[in-house]
Protein backbone atom coordinates (compact mmCIF):
# COMPACT_ATOMS: atom_id res chain seq x y z
CA UNK A 1 0.00 0.00 0.00
CA UNK A 2 1.74 3.18 -0.72
CA UNK A 3 0.97 6.81 0.54
CA UNK A 4 -2.03 9.11 -0.93
CA UNK A 5 -0.43 12.36 -1.57
CA UNK A 6 -1.94 14.36 1.18
CA UNK A 7 0.17 11.65 3.64
CA UNK A 8 3.40 12.44 2.38
CA UNK A 9 6.00 14.19 4.12
CA UNK A 10 8.59 15.88 1.66
CA UNK A 11 11.41 17.34 1.87
CA UNK A 12 13.35 18.83 -1.29
CA UNK A 13 17.10 18.12 -1.54
CA UNK A 14 16.77 20.53 -4.54
CA UNK A 15 15.78 23.88 -4.88
CA UNK A 16 17.18 27.66 -5.90
CA UNK A 17 17.38 30.94 -4.54
CA UNK A 18 17.26 34.47 -6.48
CA UNK A 19 18.94 36.34 -3.97
CA UNK A 20 17.49 39.72 -3.03
CA UNK A 21 19.16 42.98 -3.15
CA UNK A 22 19.93 43.33 0.90
CA UNK A 23 22.10 39.85 0.56
CA UNK A 24 25.13 41.32 1.60
CA UNK A 25 23.43 44.66 4.24
CA UNK A 26 23.52 42.86 7.45
CA UNK A 27 27.36 40.48 6.90
CA UNK A 28 30.06 42.79 5.97
CA UNK A 29 31.55 45.48 7.84
CA UNK A 30 30.93 49.02 6.37
CA UNK A 31 34.81 49.06 4.75
CA UNK A 32 33.76 46.14 2.79
CA UNK A 33 30.76 46.81 1.43
CA UNK A 34 31.40 48.96 -1.73
CA UNK A 35 33.32 46.17 -3.12
CA UNK A 36 30.06 43.40 -2.75
CA UNK A 37 28.43 43.00 -5.74
CA UNK A 38 25.60 46.11 -6.17
CA UNK A 39 21.83 44.86 -7.12
CA UNK A 40 20.86 47.36 -9.76
CA UNK A 41 17.81 48.13 -11.67
CA UNK A 42 18.55 48.74 -15.59
CA UNK A 43 16.30 51.02 -18.07
CA UNK A 44 15.54 48.23 -20.24
CA UNK A 45 13.47 47.29 -16.76
CA UNK A 46 15.75 43.54 -16.10
CA UNK A 47 17.61 43.84 -12.46
CA UNK A 48 21.15 42.47 -12.71
CA UNK A 49 24.13 42.03 -9.85
CA UNK A 50 27.56 44.21 -10.90
CA UNK A 51 30.27 42.77 -9.89
CA UNK A 52 34.00 44.12 -10.33
CA UNK A 53 32.44 45.86 -13.59
CA UNK A 54 30.87 42.21 -14.45
CA UNK A 55 26.86 42.68 -15.08
CA UNK A 56 25.40 39.02 -13.70
CA UNK A 57 21.41 38.63 -15.03
CA UNK A 58 18.91 36.62 -13.85
CA UNK A 59 17.59 34.49 -16.59
CA UNK A 60 13.87 34.06 -17.08
CA UNK A 61 14.17 30.07 -17.32
CA UNK A 62 15.73 30.15 -14.06
CA UNK A 63 12.49 31.43 -12.22
CA UNK A 64 9.37 30.15 -13.62
CA UNK A 65 6.99 28.64 -10.49
CA UNK A 66 3.87 29.96 -10.87
CA UNK A 67 3.70 31.03 -15.15
CA UNK A 68 2.40 28.68 -17.76
CA UNK A 69 4.76 26.90 -19.89
CA UNK A 70 4.53 29.47 -22.67
CA UNK A 71 5.43 32.23 -20.79
CA UNK A 72 9.12 30.14 -20.17
CA UNK A 73 12.12 31.91 -21.54
CA UNK A 74 15.68 32.42 -21.59
CA UNK A 75 15.27 36.24 -21.46
CA UNK A 76 16.93 38.34 -18.56
CA UNK A 77 14.36 39.34 -15.96
CA UNK A 78 13.73 41.90 -12.78
CA UNK A 79 12.47 41.00 -9.55
CA UNK A 80 9.16 42.36 -10.01
CA UNK A 81 8.46 40.37 -13.20
CA UNK A 82 9.24 36.79 -10.91
CA UNK A 83 7.04 35.09 -8.03
CA UNK A 84 7.97 36.99 -4.94
CA UNK A 85 8.46 33.45 -3.14
CA UNK A 86 11.86 33.06 -5.80
CA UNK A 87 13.65 35.35 -3.49
CA UNK A 88 11.62 36.76 -0.26
CA UNK A 89 11.82 33.47 2.24
CA UNK A 90 8.88 34.30 4.19
CA UNK A 91 6.93 33.77 0.89
CA UNK A 92 8.95 31.15 -0.29
CA UNK A 93 7.49 29.65 3.07
CA UNK A 94 4.00 30.05 2.01
CA UNK A 95 4.71 28.47 -1.66
CA UNK A 96 6.34 25.67 0.37
CA UNK A 97 3.51 25.61 2.18
CA UNK A 98 0.96 25.34 -0.77
CA UNK A 99 2.86 22.68 -2.71
CA UNK A 100 2.75 20.71 0.85
CA UNK A 101 6.83 20.82 1.45
CA UNK A 102 8.25 20.21 4.63
CA UNK A 103 11.97 21.55 4.17
CA UNK A 104 13.92 22.57 1.22
CA UNK A 105 18.12 22.72 0.70
CA UNK A 106 18.35 25.83 -1.99
CA UNK A 107 21.72 26.53 -4.73
CA UNK A 108 22.91 29.63 -5.28
CA UNK A 109 22.36 31.85 -8.39
CA UNK A 110 23.95 34.82 -9.13
CA UNK A 111 27.21 33.63 -7.77
CA UNK A 112 26.92 30.30 -9.62
CA UNK A 113 26.46 26.63 -8.48
CA UNK A 114 29.95 26.51 -6.60
CA UNK A 115 30.39 30.20 -5.82
CA UNK A 116 32.98 30.56 -8.69
CA UNK A 117 32.34 34.29 -9.38
CA UNK A 118 33.98 35.01 -6.57
CA UNK A 119 37.00 33.38 -7.70
CA UNK A 120 37.64 35.97 -10.62
CA UNK A 121 38.30 38.61 -8.14
CA UNK A 122 40.75 40.98 -8.66
CA UNK A 123 41.36 41.07 -4.71
CA UNK A 124 40.93 37.63 -3.61
CA UNK A 125 41.98 38.07 0.40
CA UNK A 126 38.14 40.33 -0.51
CA UNK A 127 36.62 37.73 -2.32
CA UNK A 128 37.39 35.50 0.83
CA UNK A 129 35.09 37.73 2.95
CA UNK A 130 32.27 37.82 -0.05
CA UNK A 131 32.32 34.49 0.63
CA UNK A 132 31.74 34.30 4.15
CA UNK A 133 29.30 36.82 3.92
CA UNK A 134 26.98 34.68 1.64
CA UNK A 135 27.36 31.83 3.69
CA UNK A 136 26.06 33.62 6.84
CA UNK A 137 23.74 35.45 5.02
CA UNK A 138 21.91 32.00 3.67
CA UNK A 139 22.49 29.65 6.90
CA UNK A 140 21.68 32.83 9.62
CA UNK A 141 19.17 34.71 7.30
CA UNK A 142 17.45 32.73 5.16
CA UNK A 143 17.80 29.68 6.79
CA UNK A 144 17.83 30.95 9.97
CA UNK A 145 14.47 32.75 9.51
CA UNK A 146 13.03 28.67 9.40
CA UNK A 147 15.24 26.65 10.99
CA UNK A 148 12.49 24.47 10.77
CA UNK A 149 12.04 24.60 6.90
CA UNK A 150 15.76 24.80 5.42
CA UNK A 151 19.03 22.57 5.35
CA UNK A 152 21.69 25.17 5.07
CA UNK A 153 24.01 24.51 1.77
CA UNK A 154 27.95 26.76 1.88
CA UNK A 155 29.61 27.88 -1.53
CA UNK A 156 33.17 27.42 -0.80
CA UNK A 157 36.20 29.29 -2.02
CA UNK A 158 36.78 27.15 -4.58
CA UNK A 159 40.77 28.59 -5.75
CA UNK A 160 42.10 27.32 -2.52
CA UNK A 161 41.56 23.67 -1.24
CA UNK A 162 42.38 25.43 2.12
CA UNK A 163 40.45 28.21 2.46
CA UNK A 164 37.67 25.82 1.38
CA UNK A 165 38.62 23.18 4.41
CA UNK A 166 38.26 25.99 6.66
CA UNK A 167 35.70 27.48 5.30
CA UNK A 168 33.38 24.23 5.75
CA UNK A 169 35.06 23.69 8.95
CA UNK A 170 33.55 26.85 10.09
CA UNK A 171 29.99 26.78 8.71
CA UNK A 172 30.05 23.21 9.82
CA UNK A 173 30.00 24.77 13.63
CA UNK A 174 27.09 26.30 12.57
CA UNK A 175 25.12 24.09 11.82
CA UNK A 176 25.78 23.45 7.78
CA UNK A 177 26.23 20.40 6.55
CA UNK A 178 26.23 20.86 2.74
CA UNK A 179 28.81 23.01 0.45
CA UNK A 180 28.57 22.55 -3.13
CA UNK A 181 31.41 21.84 -5.34
CA UNK A 182 31.84 21.84 -9.52
CA UNK A 183 31.26 18.56 -11.19
CA UNK A 184 34.16 18.67 -13.25
CA UNK A 185 36.50 21.52 -11.30
CA UNK A 186 38.91 20.76 -14.69
CA UNK A 187 36.77 22.68 -16.60
CA UNK A 188 36.58 25.47 -14.60
CA UNK A 189 40.43 26.22 -14.80
CA UNK A 190 41.47 24.24 -11.62
CA UNK A 191 42.77 20.72 -11.45
CA UNK A 192 40.97 17.69 -11.53
CA UNK A 193 39.57 15.04 -9.11
CA UNK A 194 42.56 12.43 -10.39
CA UNK A 195 45.58 14.45 -7.81
CA UNK A 196 45.87 15.44 -4.48
CA UNK A 197 45.06 19.28 -5.35
CA UNK A 198 41.47 18.68 -3.08
CA UNK A 199 42.52 16.72 -0.35
CA UNK A 200 42.81 18.82 2.29
CA UNK A 201 39.05 19.98 1.43
CA UNK A 202 37.58 16.55 1.09
CA UNK A 203 39.36 15.78 4.26
CA UNK A 204 37.28 18.66 5.98
CA UNK A 205 34.26 17.27 4.65
CA UNK A 206 34.65 13.77 5.78
CA UNK A 207 35.50 15.19 9.47
CA UNK A 208 32.50 16.92 9.92
CA UNK A 209 30.30 15.08 8.19
CA UNK A 210 29.89 17.74 5.02
CA UNK A 211 28.18 16.47 2.02
CA UNK A 212 29.52 17.48 -1.11
CA UNK A 213 26.90 18.57 -3.74
CA UNK A 214 27.33 18.09 -7.55
CA UNK A 215 24.75 19.75 -9.22
CA UNK A 216 23.89 20.16 -13.09
CA UNK A 217 25.59 22.92 -14.64
CA UNK A 218 28.42 23.24 -11.80
CA UNK A 219 30.88 22.76 -14.33
CA UNK A 220 29.55 26.43 -16.24
CA UNK A 221 29.66 23.86 -19.52
CA UNK A 222 27.27 21.97 -21.06
CA UNK A 223 27.56 18.42 -23.24
CA UNK A 224 28.34 20.44 -26.67
CA UNK A 225 25.74 20.30 -29.12
CA UNK A 226 25.46 20.91 -32.82
CA UNK A 227 25.46 23.98 -34.03
CA UNK A 228 21.91 25.58 -35.05
CA UNK A 229 20.55 22.21 -32.49
CA UNK A 230 17.31 22.59 -30.61
CA UNK A 231 17.80 23.89 -26.86
CA UNK A 232 15.74 20.75 -26.03
CA UNK A 233 18.96 18.57 -26.83
CA UNK A 234 20.83 20.36 -24.37
CA UNK A 235 17.90 20.08 -21.73
CA UNK A 236 17.49 16.60 -22.55
CA UNK A 237 21.15 15.69 -22.47
CA UNK A 238 22.30 17.39 -18.90
CA UNK A 239 21.96 15.09 -16.94
CA UNK A 240 25.20 13.38 -18.96
CA UNK A 241 27.13 15.60 -17.06
CA UNK A 242 26.24 13.92 -13.59
CA UNK A 243 27.18 10.26 -15.01
CA UNK A 244 30.57 11.79 -15.83
CA UNK A 245 31.00 13.23 -12.59
CA UNK A 246 30.72 10.34 -10.73
CA UNK A 247 32.12 7.72 -13.24
CA UNK A 248 35.47 9.91 -12.82
CA UNK A 249 35.37 9.73 -8.88
CA UNK A 250 34.35 6.25 -8.81
CA UNK A 251 37.40 5.39 -10.62
CA UNK A 252 39.72 7.95 -9.12
CA UNK A 253 41.80 7.58 -5.43
CA UNK A 254 39.30 10.10 -3.61
CA UNK A 255 37.30 7.32 -2.23
CA UNK A 256 40.02 4.97 -1.08
CA UNK A 257 42.19 7.70 0.55
CA UNK A 258 38.46 9.43 1.85
CA UNK A 259 36.11 5.99 3.03
CA UNK A 260 33.52 8.28 4.55
CA UNK A 261 33.38 10.87 2.22
CA UNK A 262 29.68 11.53 0.81
CA UNK A 263 28.70 13.07 -2.44
CA UNK A 264 25.17 14.57 -3.93
CA UNK A 265 24.26 13.89 -7.22
CA UNK A 266 22.14 16.90 -7.64
CA UNK A 267 19.03 17.17 -10.14
CA UNK A 268 20.97 14.49 -12.22
CA UNK A 269 17.81 12.15 -11.83
CA UNK A 270 18.21 8.19 -11.36
CA UNK A 271 16.55 6.04 -14.71
CA UNK A 272 20.20 5.72 -16.01
CA UNK A 273 21.46 4.52 -12.74
CA UNK A 274 20.82 0.77 -13.12
CA UNK A 275 22.89 0.48 -16.32
CA UNK A 276 25.98 2.53 -14.70
CA UNK A 277 26.33 0.89 -11.88
CA UNK A 278 26.36 -2.85 -14.31
CA UNK A 279 28.44 -0.94 -16.48
CA UNK A 280 30.79 -0.17 -13.81
CA UNK A 281 31.15 -3.53 -12.18
CA UNK A 282 31.61 -4.86 -15.89
CA UNK A 283 34.43 -2.57 -16.87
CA UNK A 284 36.07 -3.90 -13.61
CA UNK A 285 35.38 -7.53 -14.13
CA UNK A 286 36.40 -7.60 -17.87
CA UNK A 287 40.10 -4.62 -17.63
CA UNK A 288 40.92 -4.30 -13.75
CA UNK A 289 43.31 -6.86 -14.38
CA UNK A 290 45.28 -4.70 -16.81
CA UNK A 291 43.97 -1.38 -15.52
CA UNK A 292 45.22 -1.90 -12.54
CA UNK A 293 41.94 -0.74 -10.53
CA UNK A 294 41.79 -2.74 -7.31
CA UNK A 295 38.33 -2.45 -5.43
CA UNK A 296 39.31 -5.38 -2.84
CA UNK A 297 36.08 -7.74 -2.18
CA UNK A 298 33.70 -4.65 -3.47
CA UNK A 299 32.24 -3.79 -6.87
CA UNK A 300 32.69 -0.24 -8.20
CA UNK A 301 28.84 -0.18 -7.76
CA UNK A 302 29.34 -0.94 -4.31
CA UNK A 303 31.65 2.14 -3.54
CA UNK A 304 29.18 4.21 -5.59
CA UNK A 305 26.06 3.54 -3.65
CA UNK A 306 28.44 4.07 -0.22
CA UNK A 307 29.47 6.89 -1.52
CA UNK A 308 27.03 9.00 -3.03
CA UNK A 309 23.28 9.71 -3.02
CA UNK A 310 20.71 10.54 -5.78
CA UNK A 311 18.02 12.60 -6.33
CA UNK A 312 14.79 12.59 -8.90
CA UNK A 313 12.28 15.25 -9.92
CA UNK A 314 9.80 12.59 -11.96
CA UNK A 315 11.38 9.55 -12.92
CA UNK A 316 9.42 6.33 -12.75
CA UNK A 317 12.11 4.60 -14.41
CA UNK A 318 14.23 5.46 -11.36
CA UNK A 319 11.50 4.31 -8.96
CA UNK A 320 10.78 0.94 -10.98
CA UNK A 321 14.52 0.24 -10.45
CA UNK A 322 15.28 1.38 -6.80
CA UNK A 323 16.14 -2.22 -5.43
CA UNK A 324 18.58 -2.47 -8.10
CA UNK A 325 20.22 1.52 -7.41
CA UNK A 326 19.83 1.19 -3.51
CA UNK A 327 16.56 2.86 -1.73
CA UNK A 328 18.63 4.06 0.88
CA UNK A 329 20.70 6.45 -1.63
CA UNK A 330 17.18 8.19 -3.81
CA UNK A 331 16.15 11.80 -2.18
CA UNK A 332 13.52 13.57 -3.95
CA UNK A 333 13.53 17.01 -4.94
CA UNK A 334 11.04 19.71 -6.03
CA UNK A 335 13.56 22.13 -8.43
CA UNK A 336 11.80 25.53 -7.42
CA UNK A 337 11.48 27.67 -9.18
CA UNK A 338 13.16 26.16 -11.81
CA UNK A 339 11.32 25.10 -15.34
CA UNK A 340 11.94 21.22 -14.36
CA UNK A 341 9.93 21.87 -11.23
CA UNK A 342 6.78 20.27 -10.27
CA UNK A 343 5.68 22.99 -7.95
CA UNK A 344 2.74 23.29 -6.98
CA UNK A 345 1.35 20.24 -7.81
CA UNK A 346 4.68 17.79 -6.51
CA UNK A 347 2.49 15.69 -3.81
CA UNK A 348 0.01 14.84 -6.84
CA UNK A 349 3.03 14.16 -9.15
CA UNK A 350 4.73 12.44 -6.84
CA UNK A 351 1.87 9.74 -5.34
CA UNK A 352 1.72 8.84 -9.28
CA UNK A 353 5.13 7.97 -9.61
CA UNK A 354 4.86 6.06 -6.29
CA UNK A 355 1.80 4.07 -7.45
CA UNK A 356 2.30 0.46 -5.62
CA UNK A 357 5.68 1.42 -3.80
CA UNK A 358 5.57 0.00 -0.09
CA UNK A 359 5.07 2.76 2.30
CA UNK A 360 8.40 2.24 3.97
CA UNK A 361 10.24 2.58 0.56
CA UNK A 362 7.82 5.74 0.00
CA UNK A 363 8.87 7.40 3.42
CA UNK A 364 12.59 6.73 3.18
CA UNK A 365 12.63 8.44 -0.70
CA UNK A 366 10.77 11.49 0.22
CA UNK A 367 12.00 12.46 3.59
CA UNK A 368 13.78 9.75 5.88
CA UNK A 369 16.92 9.42 3.32
CA UNK A 370 17.23 13.24 3.42
CA UNK A 371 17.02 14.11 6.87
CA UNK A 372 19.74 11.54 7.47
CA UNK A 373 22.04 12.30 5.06
CA UNK A 374 21.91 16.26 5.45
CA UNK A 375 21.82 15.87 9.53
CA UNK A 376 18.17 17.61 9.82
CA UNK A 377 15.44 16.99 12.35
CA UNK A 378 12.28 17.25 10.69
CA UNK A 379 10.20 16.79 13.80
CA UNK A 380 12.59 19.31 16.11
CA UNK A 381 10.06 21.84 16.01
CA UNK A 382 6.71 20.05 15.30
CA UNK A 383 4.77 16.91 15.31
CA UNK A 384 5.27 14.44 12.51
CA UNK A 385 1.45 14.92 12.48
CA UNK A 386 2.15 18.80 11.13
CA UNK A 387 4.91 17.56 8.75
CA UNK A 388 2.18 15.97 6.51
CA UNK A 389 1.17 17.54 2.68
CA UNK A 390 -2.40 17.94 4.10
CA UNK A 391 -0.97 19.49 7.29
CA UNK A 392 0.83 22.33 5.49
CA UNK A 393 -1.12 23.42 2.67
CA UNK A 394 -3.74 23.89 5.65
CA UNK A 395 -1.15 26.52 7.21
CA UNK A 396 -0.91 28.31 3.60
CA UNK A 397 -2.48 31.52 2.89
CA UNK A 398 -4.93 30.84 0.28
Amino acid sequence: MSRAADDLILISVDDHIVEPPTLFDNHLPEKWKEFAPKFVHKDNGTDVWVYEGNEIPNIGLNAVAGKKPEEYGIEPTALSGIRRGCWDVHERVQDMNRNGVLASMNFPSFVQFCGQLFSKAKDLDMAMNMVRAYNDWHIDEWCGSYPDRFMPLSIPPIWDPQLMAEEVRRVAKKGCHAVTFSESPGKLGWPNVFGDHWDPFFAACEDEGTVICLHIGSSSTVLAVEPGAPIDIMITLTPLNTMHAATDLVWSQVFKKFPKLQFALSEGGTGWLPYWLERLDYTYHQHHYWTGQDFGDKLPSDVAREHFSFCFISDRNGVDDRHKIGVDSITWECDYPHSDSTWPNSPETLEKQLEGVPVDEVDKMTWQNAARIYQFDPFAHRTKEQCTVRALRAEAKD
